[in-house]
Order: C-alpha cells, then structure tokens, then sequence
C-alpha cells in the first residue's frame, strides 16, 4: 500500500520496548512527506534507530496554534502528514486533538495507524472488569483539587484509569485510599513493557504500603487501574444511614459522609437531610 497525498497519519509509536513497532507504522513515517511530532529531539532517537528520514516539526502544547496551521496548509496542499507524540499513541493526554478536528472540518482524510497504548496494555493485565472503563488521564496535582476530583467519581461503575507522574503517585495512592476507601480494588502499572516494567494488583490501602517499602517503586510513569464502585445501595438505605448521621454531624458533613457511603448524589443527601433535621425539631 502506498502513502496517500494529503493525508494526515495518526501513528502509534513505542512506550518502551522498541520491538511493539509495528512495520506499518514505520513504513508509514519513512514515507510520508512530513512528521509532527511532540518532542523532535526525543523522536530522532527513535526515528535514527529505524533509519527514517523524513523531516520534523515539533507540534506541542506551547506553539499549537500556529503550527496546526502550518501542518494544514501542508495537508491541503497534497502533502502526507504524520503525528507521532513521545510514547504511545498521539492524542492520549497528548497535543493533537484541535489537529484532528481542524482536518475532519477541512474534509482533510485522517488515517489511525494502531499501536501500543499504556493505558490499554495495564487495562488488560490488572485483572479488573473491561467491559466498560473510563479514563480520568492526569487528576491535579494540588491535595484538594485531586480529593474533589476523586470525590466526583467515587460512586463511578466503571473502571477507572488514571495517568500519574512518579513524583505525584505516593500522594495520589493517599487521597485514593481517603476518598474511595482502602479496600477498592486497584493495579498499579509502571515503567510498561520496559526492562523494570511492574504491574500489582492489590487493594489500594496494600498498594500504597508496597510503594513505601522502597522509594525506588516511585521511578517511571505510571498507570492506575481502579475498580468501579459497587451496586449503588437503595435509596431508604441511604436515608436510614443519613438519619444515623446526623444523630452526631452537622448536615453538611453528614450529605458528604452519606454520599460516599451509599454513592448517591450528595447534593440530594444535603436537601433530604435538610428535610429531617427540620422534622426533628
């Protein structure tokens, strides 16, 4: 098959071990006429390795706007474009998506080129339902940014998946083990397909003390899979432990406390709880 002019190519590199590339891929950047790619200097390594040649331009966060329209002019001019981000496949909490949209818009054809992914390859070694998931990326990096994040999803069926950086994940594991309780089911992936690749799977509470055993489990990126939150627990339940509750918090604290314990919406806990504490008078 050959390159088709005026295509944009969003294709999937490795995240560690160089034998996931597959021949396509490398096909594909040896022959299209241009790659954007997320970190030039980071990408001629690897490009150097397989012999490829195609010219660069960096395409990131900070210069996005002017060199998505750069790259489009290419496009519509016939040229074949490929995106590459650092790792992985592009546009997974990586620059690329305005890109994307602009070509569809543009009626530009935009072809995906399959390959590794670090949140698909911990998905299917964590051991944890997939038949649905979500993926949550990065969550702040401030303490009570990331618990209100946590807090949004902790009545969530879905499986959860996270990205995290090595120098967040002890904090990140901490708020976890607050806000969804220490016994949720979780793995922990890092460094993956590389030489020190490691995937546990434990209960959260356990998966924070093996990472404080040895502050060397902190190194790489990493990946969380999280279980999703049980069956949501009847609504006279909930209204019976919001009753018990209240017997001794405020009603505010008492919403909070009852909606991570049933997964209701807290917002309807608050004004139910209202509702008793008036009865009560």
């Amino acid at each position: 098959m050959s390159i088709d002019s005026g295509t944009l190519y969003i294709v999937a590199t490795p995240i560690g071990n160089l034998e996931d590339f597959s021949p396509r891929a490398i096909r594909i950047l040896k022959e299209v006429d241009l790659i954007a790619a997320e970190d030039t200097r980071h990408s001629k390594k690897l490009l150097d390795h397989f012999n490829i040649t195609t010219p660069m331009r960096a395409y990131h966060d900070f210069n996005q706007a002017r060199a998505e329209n750069a790259l489009l002019t290419q496009l519509q001019a016939g040229n074949s474009v490929a995106i590459i981000s650092d790792a992985g496949t592009p546009l997974i909490s990586d620059p690329g998506y305005k890109l994307v949209k602009s070509a569809h818009e543009k009626h530009i054809r935009v072809v995906p080129v399959p390959g590794p992914s670090a949140l698909i390859a911990v998905l299917s070694a964590a051991g944890l339902p997939t038949d649905r998931f979500v993926f949550e990326g990065f969550v702040p990096d401030k303490t009570a940014a990331r618990r209100k994040r946590f807090n949004s999803l902790v009545s969530e069926h879905r499986t959860l998946i996270f990205f995290e950086a090595p120098h967040r994940i002890a904090a990140f594991l901490q708020d976890a083990v607050t806000v969804f309780g220490p016994g949720r089911m979780a793995a922990l992936g890092r460094e993956v397909t590389k030489y020190y690749e490691t995937i546990r799977r434990d209960s959260l509470e356990a998966l924070y003390q093996w990472l404080q055993e040895d502050r060397d489990r902190e190194k790489g990126e990493f990946v969380i899979v999280l279980e999703g939150a049980s069956a949501v627990i009847a609504p006279a339940e909930s209204e019976r432990i919001l009753a018990l509750l209240l017997e001794e918090l405020p009603v505010t604290q008492a919403a909070r406390l009852a909606a991570r314990i049933s997964g209701e919406k807290k917002n309807e806990l608050y004004r139910i709880a209202l509702e008793l504490e008036k009865k009560s008078r």
